[in-house]
């Protein structure tokens, strides 16, 4: 059975999640990382020197990075689904995963930390403040990308929205002023149609 290892408070283990339960895999989650601790054991370090989660156990084959243990699963499990068909349609949303990382968590991460889980007398308005008016530049690229396509690689769902998505609900989640983006909030709510999402992405801010 596909073992999980991590906490389902990090944005990084929701993408695996929803992952899984699009494709409907039997899986056994196991605790990991912050307060649960165990991500610095020989034991897990073995898996992932990094430290950090997920990590999977695929039938002894072990992976560590979130895009690239939902790109493996969505390959093994989803072709014509997650994983398109279509050479090009696939590596558009490839693409839009490694946005996710290297453009959007860039401030949403510190946002996102400064805002929920540094204390109040610890936090740094001002820094917090130039964190989120980047992060609704980034938004407004997402935005003018969806306004001639309803999913992020075109006209379906794929494993290009799930990074997307997961820092997208952090980011509407946030107790600030958000933008008027209308062709991602039309994203945003079919997202939202989706049982997957609601019950591994959409959870409380902690």
């Amino acid at each position: 059975m596909l073992k999980i290892w991590g906490r389902t408070s990090s944005v990084n283990v929701q993408k695996v999640m929803w992952t899984v339960a699009e494709l409907g895999l039997p899986h056994e989650r196991i605790d990991a990382g912050l307060h649960y601790g165990g991500v610095n054991e020989p034991w897990y370090r073995a898996m992932n020197p990094n430290g950090r989660v997920p990590v999977i156990d695929d039938d002894g084959f072990v992976l560590y990075e979130s895009n690239a243990i939902v790109r493996y699963l969505a390959a093994k499990h989803g072709a014509g689904s997650l994983w398109p068909e279509d050479l090009r349609v696939r590596a558009d949303g490839d693409r839009w995963m490694d946005w996710a990382t290297s453009t959007l968590a860039v401030p949403m991460t510190p946002l996102f930390w400064g805002m929920i889980r540094t204390p109040p007398d610890k936090r740094d308005p001002p820094a917090i403040e130039a964190e989120r008016l980047k992060t609704e530049a980034i938004m407004q690229i997402l935005d003018t990308r969806l306004a001639d396509r309803p999913y992020v690689a075109g006209e379906a769902f794929t494993m290009g929205d799930i990074p997307v998505g997961c820092f997208t609900y952090r980011w509407y989640a946030l107790p600030m002023p958000h933008g008027d983006y209308p062709n991602l909030k039309r994203w945003y709510e079919r997202l939202q149609e989706r049982p997957a999402f609601r019950t591994h992405v959409m959870l409380p801010l902690v």
